[in-house]
C-alpha cells in the first residue's frame, strides 16, 4: 500500500479537493464498450423515453467509478480503498449535444477509525441533484 495521506494528517472535516467529470455521449459509448454494457438507454433517446426517462442516463457504475477517483486522487493509490458502497438515488441526464452532463465530486473525512482507516463521505451532483447517496468509502491511510 503506498498511500500518500498520513492518517495523523487528517482529521474530521479533512476536505478532498473537489473535482468536475465531463460526461458526453461519446463517454458513454467508450464505457459501455469498456463494460459490456449496451442497455439502451445509455444511448438510445427513443427508448430512454419510452421507459420513462427524461433522455439518455449515464451508467450507474460509471458514475460511481468518476466519484471514487476523488478519493483515489487524493490518496494516490487505488488499492488503498477497502470499501465503497453507494446509493444511486438521481440518474445523471447527458444529452445530445456538445456539452453533455457534469458529475461534480467533493468529499470530507466523516470518521477516523481503527487500523489508520477513515471514512470519506462523497457529495455527488448533476445538475444541481444529488445522484449518489450515502457515497461512502473506507480508505487505509499510510
Amino acid at each position: 500500500m503506498t498511500a500518500k495521506v498520513a492518517y495523523e494528517s487528517v482529521e474530521v472535516g479533512t476536505e478532498l479537493p473537489a473535482r468536475s467529470f465531463p460526461v458526453t455521449r461519446a463517454t458513454l459509448v467508450q464505457y459501455a464498450g469498456a463494460s459490456g454494457d449496451f442497455n439502451p438507454i445509455h444511448w438510445n433517446e427513443k427508448f430512454a423515453r419510452e421507459v420513462g426517462l427524461p433522455d439518455v442516463i449515464a451508467h450507474g457504475m460509471f458514475t460511481m467509478a468518476e466519484a471514487i477517483r476523488v478519493v483515489t486522487d487524493w490518496t494516490g493509490d487505488p488499492g488503498a480503498v477497502v470499501e465503497y458502497g453507494v446509493r444511486f438515488t438521481k440518474p445523471v441526464v447527458v444529452p445530445n449535444d456538445d456539452e453533455g452532463a457534469l458529475i461534480e465530486v467533493g468529499g470530507k473525512v466523516a470518521a477516523l477509525l481503527e487500523d489508520r482507516r477513515v471514512r470519506v463521505d462523497l457529495t455527488v451532483m448533476s445538475e444541481g441533484k444529488k445522484v449518489l447517496g450515502m457515497s461512502r468509502a473506507v480508505v487505509q491511510l499510510a
